[in-house]
């Protein structure tokens, strides 16, 4: 097990649930923007929101983003030691820094006394595109080992200050590849493991791309934060982190609606129904799993096993409660009858 840090009110690694988090995707010096994606993510479920600080135009709006938000806040920094040193001034509670592009460990010592006097936790992040150079000429590329001598190599200034509050990150565009690294990482320490793949794609590719690296690292014990890195809107990011803890029994969040895939047997409208539940059910606080079936072969046993359930057969179905059936109506009445079966429950 890992060892706990604290980014802020939130409590990572030593048996803490697996926190989700995302980046925004705005220029950090919109404030106005950059704290209305950050709300945007809150009221997503996300936990821990990093923010890109490229110069010193952005470090300047930081204070003020601090000031308008409640949620942990991560700095995202590289090659300027000072703009971490005004993030964790301006309040943010953890910095994310790749020691190897910082420079002299001068700077590096900087970030740490300065985290350490905040409070602030740091992660350190080794990705395959940025490993320092002297590590890439020595591997020829950024192999899982080249990763790993670099994060030991960063990890030495941390460890000769005895600054503990550190979430470590090693992340690959390659599913093989993140697998490896992080059980590595594993092995060798015992700070927290932020995973993810570090360019996952777009929504579609990038969500299947990270479930392929992810379940297998987190069905191992191995991972405290995830972020589901994808090319568009963060908000999907935060959607797409719950869908896969629920979907493997770890955290749930809201409902989680499962439906067949339709096929000839199908005498109802599986996709709209879908469409209508999932909808109907945004928002929805409370970890329900809710059934939309299509066919007299699975529909009914599936729906029995879930909260609520549909199952549909020609034109009409049957809506289930826990396990009951509560009711038989026309198709345009499902949706309806399974609402009030979910509203009488709270």
């Amino acid at each position: 097990m890992t060892v706990k840090v604290k980014v802020g009110p939130l409590v990572i690694g030593g048996g803490a649930p697996v926190a989700v988090q995302s980046m925004t995707k705005t220029r950090t010096e919109d404030v106005q923007a950059t704290v209305r994606q950050i709300r945007r993510l809150e009221r997503a479920g996300c936990e821990m929101v990093r923010l890109a600080v490229p110069d010193s135009t952005s470090a300047a709006a930081l204070p003020q983003i601090r000031k308008r938000v409640a949620l942990p806040l991560v700095a995202d920094i590289h090659f300027d030691y000072r703009l971490a040193l005004a993030a964790v001034k301006a309040g943010f509670d953890k910095v994310r820094i790749n020691p190897g592009n910082i420079g002299a460990d001068w700077k590096v010592r900087e970030i740490i006394t300065a985290a350490g006097d905040a409070g602030a936790a740091i992660r350190v992040g080794v990705n395959a595109g940025s490993i320092e150079k002297s590590v890439l000429r020595k591997h020829g590329h950024p192999t899982v080992a080249a990763m790993v001598e670099s994060m030991a190599a960063c990890l030495e200034p941390f460890e000769k200050l005895q600054f503990k509050n550190v979430v470590l990150s090693a992340k690959s565009t390659g599913v093989p590849e993140t697998i490896e690294v992080y059980r590595e990482l594993s092995r060798k320490w015992r700070y927290p493991l932020h995973i993810g793949l570090t360019e996952a794609g777009p929504p579609f590719e990038g969500a299947i791309r990270s479930a392929a690296a992810l379940s297998v690292l987190l069905l191992e014990g191995i991972g405290d934060t995830i972020r589901v890195s994808l090319t568009g809107d963060p908000f999907q990011e935060v959607v797409a982190g719950y869908e896969l803890l629920g979907a493997l029994g770890l955290r749930r969040r809201g409902p989680l609606v499962y439906s067949c895939p339709t096929c000839g047997r199908t005498g109802v409208s599986v996709v709209g129904l879908t469409r209508k539940v999932k909808q109907a059910l945004r928002g929805h606080p409370a970890p329900l799993k809710v059934a939309v079936m299509g066919c007299v072969v699975n529909g009914p046993g599936e729906a029995r096993e879930a909260d609520f359930g549909i199952a549909g057969g020609k034109g009409r179905g049957i809506v289930f409660a826990h396990g009951r059936v509560v009711k038989t109506c026309v198709e345009n009445e499902l949706v309806d009858a399974l609402l009030a079966e979910v509203r009488r429950s709270r």
